[in-house]
């Protein structure tokens, strides 16, 4: 049997699961937070000292901040482009609306939110060029994204598992940051949207995890395969508007290496977490080849703990046709 058919006959397997992982992992519409609730209220007669309350607290927050949250709001209303590559892995049917297409259009719903308070709060700061974000949005969807996972499941559930967890680090971080400056709204919203990004993280984490019961040689190689590579983040096509080729993408890593929000030591740390999570180390019942797939990987955070260590960032920031310096204080 050829490697795509045993991938597909492993999603079926799994896929006879997913009601039960809709119900552990997925939080019901009804009971979970929406946008609406971390905003001013448009139908309250006290809006506009809301919307005054919180333009007065967005002065105090930093450049460097506001470059990364423009960015991870971006990132989060790129969603379609998610959503459509998911939809064409190996097992996954959207035509016949089996449980793995339920799956994703679950999860879909609960990132929608992420993108919508964000968008939002940016629009009520005053501290952005709206205009520009929402073209540079328009662009990442247009453009797309190659992730290097081609339509492979396990490929696949192992850049979800490492990009939900890399979600969580910089959505936390950026909380954390927004209360020391005294905006407790938005720390409040990027707390419950790292939230459920680490529910979602947990939820792939647990198909590499059953895969590896199933299929363990073939899931360390695609294992291998990704961390050998490296994951690319969603948003790696990012560009302002009138720009054809940009380095936007490092220019807005820059920002977040610098202020601490996501650092090349979390990648690091977030692959060491994936290796102990699926206890690679215990593994049975391995090939040869992937006997030395797992000795790579095990082998590999320190090799690139070394390699961040020498990483020089710029001190310099970019200016963003998003956020104006003179727009901040």
């Amino acid at each position: 049997m050829s490697i795509k058919n045993i991938r597909l006959e492993v999603m079926q397997l799994l896929e006879k699961k997913v009601d039960t992982y809709v119900e552990d992992y997925l939080i019901p519409v009804e009971k979970i937070w929406q946008p609406t609730d971390l905003l001013p209220d448009s139908e309250n007669e006290n809006f506009f000292e809301e919307v005054k309350e919180l333009r007065e607290i967005a002065k105090d927050l930093p450049y460097d901040f506001w470059v990364v949250l423009v960015g991870d709001t971006i990132t989060e209303e790129a969603l379609p482009t998610y959503e459509s590559w998911l939809m064409e892995v190996e097992g996954v049917d959207n035509v016949e609306r089996n449980g793995w297409s339920k799956w994703i259009r679950s999860w879909t719903g609960e990132e929608n939110r992420h993108g919508d308070v964000l968008n939002k709060y940016l629009y009520l700061s005053g501290r952005v060029n709206m205009r520009e974000i929402e073209m540079t949005t328009q662009h990442l969807i247009n453009d797309g994204f190659d992730i290097g996972t081609g339509r492979d499941p396990y490929k696949n559930f192992v850049y979800t598992s490492f990009q939900e967890l890399a979600t969580y680090v910089s959505h936390n971080r950026v909380a954390q940051m927004a209360k020391k400056y005294g905006d407790n709204k938005l720390s409040k919203m990027c707390k419950l949207i790292a939230g459920d990004e680490m529910r979602h993280h947990m939820a792939y984490a647990e198909f590499i995890n059953q895969i590896f019961k199933v299929d363990p040689s073939e899931m360390m190689l695609a294992f291998q395969y990704m961390m050998k590579q490296k994951i690319v983040m969603p948003a790696h096509f990012l560009r302002e508007s009138g720009q054809k080729i940009s380095t936007a993408f490092e220019q807005f890593s820059d920002s977040a290496q610098r202020i601490g929000v996501y650092t090349a030591n979390d990648y690091v740390e977030i692959m060491q977490k994936l290796i102990d999570k699926w206890e690679i180390d215990k593994i049975v019942g391995l090939t040869d080849e992937a006997e030395k797939a797992r000795d790579f990987l095990m082998k590999l955070p320190a090799r690139m703990a070394r390699v961040s260590e020498r990483l020089v960032i710029p001190q310099e920031s970019h200016i963003f046709k998003w956020v104006q310096p003179a727009l901040i204080k």
